[in-house]
């Protein structure tokens, strides 16, 4: 969502880098491109006059001017105020003390509250809670339909005792406050510690709504009031959370759609204009495109400097430990990396949800935002077709994999012979890596790794037995008693409980399989 302005302030900031010093017509240029971007975001003008002067004001100051970089220094600037109009820290739900705890949905129709009711109930009970959705969206067509459809899918009951209307020619009867209240009394019968009321919207902000959901919360008294709005909707998000902030006094903001194209100056805007932070954010149509709002990361991925505790997160909670001991294991015994380990590795990163939104969240990626954009998500499925249209023995060593097996490979996996052979290609340079990182020999293409950083230190290692040979004989000889008396007087127990005299035996050790080697045994 935040493309456009990501590129713009990325493109400010690169005609700061390298100078020593910054005037005042760089700040005042600078500060000049950062509100034509956020103007152009749809962020409220009141938000961006109060951003700008803050950040020209500090970047005038004496932090930018004594810094030994200034460019990084404005960058860093504009990041802390980005985090602090997008609430400044990231809020959690305020649990009761005496469950359940009640959780109140409001927002226009349209915004995603009965998605994101379900959303929420399933993060929730991954959480450990035993949440219930109640239907008290008595006048959208199917509304209550809709609720306990996503109530199944998120694994949680729905307390819906009114069908609610099933076109827009119905009228609506049943009383939406009762459901409410009935809900809460049926959540604290069966011990549900957790009770989320969906509520009605409408197309438009007005009276009839807005009373309804007020004796809604006067009925039930809930500990949260999240106010969803559509991260889309642009200008007119300031006024739609002004009204509700009036109508229902809500004590958080839900964005919805952030996976969407528009500009996104909405969830720059709410936070800011009605002081209540942002908590959670939707960001995609299934249930698990839900995700806690962090101000900070949110900043991080604006100003296009990665996610990286977002993407490691949803590592720790997608990727099955079980298979990641097992690689482990081959990894230290040094087996070879086969295309059987290259399938399960693509399904653990495919649990993690899209590559594009994966790669998004890597910090100094060298991918552009339009190699991004035209990333194909189903090369996945495509590699994964070539790898199962291969025969076991095949997997295990692909280096008999010939032409003719090639174009049977291709036509099992409906794909053209050139798309197998870069398939192959990859493989074998992704089986190098392996093997390079395996003999201790670090990561391909870094400092301090491979066999030049070998040669360095076997050629360190030389010159320093070369300048003991050669060095003055007469301290040699004294250098060589002190030594002798030294390992005399050394105790008679090793490191590992052995004699210092005696041939160490590692099986004594009980180590893994295949550890020896690493003993020089």
């Amino acid at each position: 969502m935040f493309n456009s302005l990501s590129d713009r302030l990325t493109a400010t900031f690169k005609n700061l880098r390298g100078k020593g010093r910054l005037t005042e017509a760089d700040i005042d240029g600078t500060a000049r491109e950062i509100r034509r971007a956020l103007l152009d975001a749809d962020v409220a003008v009141p938000v961006v006059r109060a951003f700008v002067a803050q950040v020209k004001e500090r970047a005038l100051g004496l932090e930018v001017s004594e810094s030994l970089n200034p460019g990084q220094q404005v960058v860093k600037i504009v990041n802390e105020e980005l985090v602090g109009i997008l609430g400044g820290e990231t809020r959690r739900l305020n649990l009761a003390k005496n469950p359940p705890t009640v959780i109140m949905l409001a927002g226009l129709q349209g915004a995603g509250k009965t998605t994101l009711a379900g959303k929420l109930a399933k993060h929730l009970k991954a959480a450990g809670h035993t949440p219930m959705l109640v239907a008290c969206d008595l006048q959208r067509p199917n509304a209550v339909k809709q609720l306990q459809i996503n109530g199944e899918r998120a694994g949680v009951p729905v307390y819906a005792p009114h069908p609610g209307v099933s076109s827009e020619f119905d009228t609506a009867t049943g009383d939406p406050v009762s459901v409410a209240r009935d809900g809460i009394a049926e959540a604290k019968a069966k011990l549900h510690d957790i009770v989320i009321v969906d509520t009605a919207g409408r197309l438009g902000v007005d009276t009839e709504m807005m009373n309804q959901a007020a004796n809604i919360r006067a009925a039930i008294n809930p500990d949260e009031v999240l106010f969803v709005i559509d991260a889309m909707i642009g200008q007119d998000a300031v006024n739609t959370a002004l009204a509700f902030q009036e109508g229902v006094n809500f004590t958080g903001v839900v964005l919805s759609k952030l996976d969407g194209d528009a500009r996104g100056g909405a969830a720059l805007s709410v936070a800011s204009i009605t002081g209540k932070p942002v908590m959670f954010a939707s960001t995609g149509e299934n249930l698990d495109d839900f995700e806690i709002f962090h101000p900070d990361r949110m900043a991080s991925r604006i100003l296009d400097m990665g996610d990286v505790m977002t993407l490691i997160e949803q590592a720790e909670k997608n990727w099955d430990k079980g298979e990641a001991e097992r690689m482990a294991k081959k990894f230290a015994d040094q087996e070879d990396f086969t295309l059987d380990d290259f399938l399960a590795q693509m399904a653990q990163i495919k649990k993690m949800g899209s590559m594009k939104k994966l790669l998004g969240m890597m910090p100094g990626s060298q991918i552009s935002r339009q190699q991004l954009e035209q990333f194909d998500e189903r090369q996945i499925d495509r590699v994964e077709a070539i790898v199962r249209s291969m025969t076991q023995h095949e997997r295990v060593a692909p280096k008999i994999i010939n032409g003719s097996r090639r174009a049977r490979i291709a036509k099992g996996s409906g794909v053209a012979v050139s798309e197998v052979n870069q398939m192959l290609e990859r493989f074998t340079e992704a089986q190098k890596m392996m093997k390079k990182m395996a003999a201790g020999g670090g990561m391909p293409g870094m400092p301090g790794s491979g066999k030049g950083a070998a040669r360095k230190a076997k050629a360190k290692g030389k010159g320093k037995k070369q300048q003991q040979k050669f060095g003055n004989p007469a301290k040699a000889a004294q250098a060589e008693l002190e030594a002798k008396n030294k390992k005399a007087s050394a105790p008679a127990g090793a490191a590992f409980g052995q004699g210092a005299q005696e041939d160490f035996d590692p099986s004594s050790l009980n180590l893994p399989a295949g550890f020896e080697k690493y003993l020089g045994k």
